[in-house]
This record gives structure tokens, sequence and C-alpha cells, in this order.
């Protein structure tokens, strides 16, 4: 019922959203995520992966270590405007919702410092990605490290 629901509102990510980026070989950071629904508003399990500017998911652990797999969804961070704690928006903890311009998706982590490792992991790549930092001001980022 999922696949056919993803089909007929868009929801399968192109190949050209994640194209040449080998999410199945050290990621930025992965780990299981429970992410609300765009639609129908549950909350699902999900394998998450963040590599190269993309956030990346799939159903489980196996499916994102597999050469040539379909994500089930994707999200570049790079349009993405903030990353930050929501449990007082979802009534949830170790909540967190990563906002564009335009939309506003939400997740929970297992643990308070799940929670925090994944807005730090987000926001970094949001500042490295972001359409409107120059290459120079990334590797000036990069260098001070």
């Amino acid at each position: 019922m999922e696949s056919i629901w993803r089909i007929a509102t868009g929801q399968d990510p192109s190949r050209e959203d994640y194209e040449g980026i080998e999410f199945w070989s050290n990621p930025e950071r992965s780990g299981w995520l429970t992410k609300q629904g765009d639609y129908i508003k549950t909350w699902r399990r999900r394998w998450f992966v963040l590599k190269r500017g993309k956030l990346l998911w799939f159903k489980d652990q196996a499916a994102a270590g597999i050469r040539g797999s379909t994500p089930r969804g994707v999200i570049s961070v790079g349009d993405c405007l903030t990353v930050k704690g929501a449990e007082d928006v979802v009534n949830k903890p170790f909540a967190f919702e990563l906002s564009s311009g335009s939309y506003t998706m939400f997740f929970i982590a297992d643990n308070e410092k799940e929670k925090e490792e994944w807005i730090n992991s987000i926001g970094r790549s949001i500042v490295q990605h972001s359409r409107s930092v120059t290459d120079s001001e990334v590797l000036d980022y990069d260098h001070r490290r």
C-alpha cells in the first residue's frame, strides 16, 4: 500500500536526486530515526544516511548497504534553512525538525545524544552545501576544523 501511495503522490525520488552519491559507502552519518509522513502523519522508523549534502532514507539498514538500491526519499540539505529541536512542536521527546522555506519535516531520534548528533551533522551539511555559501567559504569552514 505504501509504495502505491508514494507513486500516486510522486514521492519516489528521482535518480538524479542522488546520482553519484555512494550512500552505501562511508556516509558522514547514518542511523535509525523515526520520520513523520508527509501526507499521512504517521510515524515510521527508517534508516537514514547523510552524505554529500543529501539526507536519504531507506526502509531498513540492509537496503542502504546495497549499491543500486533506491532510497524511499531524499532531501537536499543545501535547500534547507534550519535544523533544530522540536519536542515542544510534536510533543515527543528527542524530536527535531528540518526546515526549508516551503516545508518542514519532523524526526525523532532514539535519545538526546543521537538527536544532538543528528542536528550537528545536518547543520554542518547545511552550511557546507548551502546555495548561498560560496566555494571559498566552504573551504574556509573546512580548514578551521
